[in-house]
């Protein structure tokens, strides 16, 4: 698992080099923007996707899709323009008025806010320079894309409680039913995480032999949930018999405490990287969810790409064309296999003018 120790050496020094421009004024300020990228010109809108950092392959996936489907128009992959957040909304933020500038509006942005209450902003001030933005998972529940009419083209999100509940009791299976578990868990105010942890939550009600000793978060990172793992073991010591993460990415910082700890413990992840799904075929891994990021990737940026050129009017469309879930696939050990040689070892080929063949429904809020 010599990976899982080059994934925390590279959160190290992103999380040095973060600090240290933060210490000289240079992360929340608006981006310069003579240093973005250059961009498209011609008749074809500037696009470009802001995500959190290139590094994780949750992201590699997305971004990938985004430039399929630039290539599928036409122009050329480095023609994508990478806003990186390094998962600070306020980068996000800033970065995005820098390429609403420098384009003066006529573009068109694939999007995670990083956090929900960053999206407001984010689709406010595309829709103020007259560009179109697609947004994934995060967002508040009282703002939706048709109040801002065409330019806030989509929202995708996932309805991450199902299959979070069904990793949940894959593990509870392995632990016979009985047992302590501890929680990882991502950025507190991101929907998936709300979500992830509530699905846990859920199937533990039909588990009365399995205590849950701590759920503590670790915003998504291989190195903070290595360290969180790392104090839940002094804590709790050998009364921990399972843990649940709530992405694989951060799996990977647990399952490297373990091993400095020569223990090794039934452990479930989520998003369905290539790396995790090697550890579910090893059995070091006992399951995890896929996502499909490269079609997420892809569709978000042909959305707001065709609404930008017209080629539809968000507007006219119904709202399940405008809030909607993404597909799922809980990956275990048995069809693990099966879905690396479909999903990981070759890319299926997406029609990126189907902007909703996969999608599974309008998204559902729950009462207050």
């Amino acid at each position: 698992m010599s990976f899982i120790k080059t994934f925390i050496e590279q959160e190290t020094t992103r999380r040095r080099d973060f600090l240290l421009a933060s210490a000289y004024g240079l992360v929340g300020a608006a981006a310069a923007t003579s240093g973005l990228p250059a961009l498209a010109q011609g008749p074809k809108p500037p696009v470009a996707w802001s995500y959190r950092d290139r590094n994780n392959p949750y992201w590699h996936a997305i971004v990938s899709g985004g430039e399929s489907f630039i290539e599928s128009v036409g122009m050329k992959k480095s023609e994508l323009v990478h806003l990186l957040n390094n998962g600070s909304s306020e980068k996000s933020l800033s970065d995005i008025k820098a390429f609403l500038s420098k384009t003066g509006g006529k573009c068109a942005i694939a999007c995670d806010a990083n956090d929900a209450p960053n999206c407001r902003p984010v689709v406010e001030s595309c829709a103020k320079a007259g560009a179109f933005v697609s947004t994934i998972w995060n967002k508040p529940d009282d703002l939706h894309p048709w109040d801002f009419g065409d330019n806030w083209v989509s929202h995708m999100s996932w309805s991450d409680e199902g299959p979070a509940e069904q990793t949940a009791r894959t593990l509870f299976a392995a632990m016979g039913g009985k047992g302590a578990i501890v929680g990882v868990g991502g950025i507190a105010s991101n929907n998936p995480a709300i979500e992830r942890k509530a699905g846990l939550m859920k199937a533990l009600k039909d588990f009365p032999g399995i205590e849950l000793l701590d759920y503590q978060p670790a915003d998504w990172a291989t190195q903070k949930a290595n360290e969180v793992m790392q104090g839940f073991l002094t804590r709790y010591g050998k009364k921990i018999t399972g843990v649940f993460c709530a992405n694989d990415s951060m799996a990977y910082g647990v399952l490297e405490a373990l091993r400095a700890e020569g223990r090794k413990l039934p452990v479930v992840g989520y998003d369905g990287n290539p790396e995790a799904t090697d550890l579910v075929i090893k059995g070091e891994m006992l399951a995890t969810v896929f996502t499909n990021p490269h079609w997420g990737g892809g569709i978000s940026a042909a959305l707001a790409y065709h609404a930008a050129i017209g080629t539809f009017k968000p507007s006219k469309e119904p709202k399940a064309h405008r809030e909607f879930y993404g597909p799922s696939i809980i990956v275990t050990q048995k069809e693990a296999a099966a879905f690396k040689a479909k999903y990981i070892q070759s890319t299926p080929k997406y029609n990126w003018n189907d902007f909703w063949g996969p999608t599974t429904g309008q998204i559902k809020y729950k009462a207050a």
